[in-house]
């Protein structure tokens, strides 16, 4: 049976953050709440969670599982060849909607779908989001929606979805914005623009003057 904790109550928020990080190092799911939807997560390092994670969505290994974190000093262990352009823009947008793709540590022993040695990570600007991320280190975290569902702005419809297959439910109440992050791969010379989000490419473009639009 999964629990469900409102993170806006002080003591129901440190129980069901020390639940969700204890179900996190079990391997199973948690759902939190972010600065643009709701997310289900689970151990970036564990393949058999997020396999259950995929397999909760009902989503392919065609489309890997992104992965949030708690500072951007993490991302010294996590990827490789980071430009400076890519620190600038980290700088620049995080803790906030901005995903990179970088090209992960090749020692890294994960399994986030199929990737091709890329990781697209982010740090989210939501204090529930970050305290877990610190507690239990980087989360594979994807929207907490059914494959083909409208993404999650509540607890609510989170947990209609997903039911039982999550173990921990962190309701913080309505997410502050609904539009997705802004996706930018950094692992060639000039950063892209994959997908126009909280971001657009004008705004993308005071930090990173030549970066181009995907087509």
């Amino acid at each position: 049976m999964a629990r469900r904790y409102d993170t806006n109550d002080a003591t129901d928020r440190a129980t069901g953050l020390r639940e969700a990080a204890s179900a996190v190092r079990r391997g199973e799911l948690v759902v939190l709440p972010t600065d643009t939807v709701y997310g289900v997560g689970a151990d970036a390092f564990s393949s058999e969670a997020v396999t259950d994670l995929l397999l909760a969505k009902g989503r392919g290994r065609g489309m890997p599982t992104p992965v949030l974190i708690g500072s951007p000093n993490t991302l010294h262990g996590l990827v490789t060849d980071f430009s400076e352009q890519a620190w600038e823009l980290v700088d620049a947008f995080w803790p906030g909607a901005l995903t990179l793709v970088a090209r992960h540590q090749p020692s890294l022993q994960w399994d986030l779908g199929d990737t091709h040695g890329t990781v697209a990570v982010r740090m989210p600007l939501h204090p529930v989001a970050i305290e877990l991320l610190t507690e239990v280190g980087p989360m594979a975290v994807s929207s907490a929606n059914l494959s083909g569902h409208p993404a999650p702005e509540d607890c609510d419809a989170a947990q209609e979805m997903l039911g039982d297959s999550i173990s921990v439910y962190l309701d913080g109440g309505p997410t502050p914005g609904i539009v997705p992050s802004s996706i930018v791969d950094v692992t060639g010379k000039v950063p892209v623009l994959l997908r126009a989000g909280a971001l657009d490419a004008e705004e993308l473009r005071k930090v990173v003057p030549d970066l181009e639009v995907a087509s």
